[in-house]
């Protein structure tokens, strides 16, 4: 019987890189690309996870990692490590190097010696972008974070019945955390920018609708909806979801994943948009959703 296993590699490089496009000028420049536009570039400690699928033969192995750690020096690794990214490969020199496309550059570099399934890059700990060989289609992931308090009870019930449903989180006087929110978002790399989306704009629109509305409140009390819902890490992940739906949808890309840390023992993760057909039957415009 086949024995089928993913297994991964990490890597890692440092290297720089500038965001700049020789046809517009160095104030559009500016305004599109903001400081990474600027000369001479700036520079990152890039981490790298390729992911590889396999039977696992007799030796208990998919491959041999030395020789994925040799493929993986000698076709990306010596050519990134301490250089100047819009210089070290030639497809660099027509699409800016992001970190969505050099995860996209590096699965093309590695697809004839490796089974590869993806490719996750890391420009620094809370941005990465995965790659999964579907044409021009990336990932991209910011991690952010807000601190709330909540109280997990159902109004109905009485401090008894709610501590035998949420335990000691039923407390009348809640108790806080300070969340992780990751966001991914998926979109086609453009051929030019190199770019699924704007970063800052999926940046301003995360600490628009979440952050900054979230961030130091009690939310069953600072929160109109959760008055209504509980406040569990599963359903703050849903209202996120549906909060970023249309405003990342606004942004050429289209939300994939939310993930809420609301411990390091507890978490919680949504895949997909929310549904649109019940954002459309609230008729609610989305300004009016937080």
């Amino acid at each position: 019987m086949p024995r089928n296993c993913t297994i991964y590699r990490r890597a890692q490089f440092a290297a720089s890189h500038r965001y700049w496009l020789p046809e517009l000028s160095e104030a559009e420049n500016l305004a599109r690309f903001g400081p990474s536009a600027r000369f001479p570039g700036h520079g990152h400690n890039y981490v790298l996870h390729v992911g590889m699928q396999g039977e696992v033969d007799e030796y208990g192995m998919v491959l041999n990692l030395s020789e994925v750690k040799q493929v993986l020096h000698q076709r990306v690794i010596q050519d990134l490590n301490f250089t100047y990214l819009n210089q070290a490969w030639p497809e660099f020199a027509q699409t800016l190097p992001t970190t969505e496309f050099i995860a996209y550059a590096i699965w093309q570099r590695l697809a004839d010696a490796l089974p590869l399934t993806s490719v996750r890059l890391y420009e620094d700990p809370e941005l990465w972008s995965d790659y999964r060989g579907e044409g021009m289609e990336a990932y991209l992931t910011v991690a952010t974070h807000f601190s709330a308090a909540h109280r997990l009870a159902l109004d109905h019930l009485s401090l008894e019945e709610n501590s035998e449903i949420y335990g000691l989180c039923a407390r009348p006087h809640g108790h806080g955390h300070n969340y992780g929110l990751e966001v991914t978002v998926k979109g086609s790399i453009h051929p030019r920018t190199g770019m699924i989306v704007d970063l800052a704009a999926l940046q301003q629109v995360i600490d628009h609708w979440v952050v900054k509305p979230f961030d130091h409140t009690f939310l069953n009390k600072d929160i109109e909806y959760f008055a209504r819902v509980v406040p569990t890490a599963e359903n703050i992940a849903l209202r996120i979801q549906q909060l970023l739906t249309l405003p990342v949808r606004e942004l050429g890309v289209q939300l994939h994943r939310i993930r809420l840390q609301e411990s390091p023992n507890n978490s919680s993760e949504v895949y997909g948009e929310f549904p649109l057909e019940e954002l459309a039957a609230t008729a609610v415009p989305a300004a009016q959703l937080a």
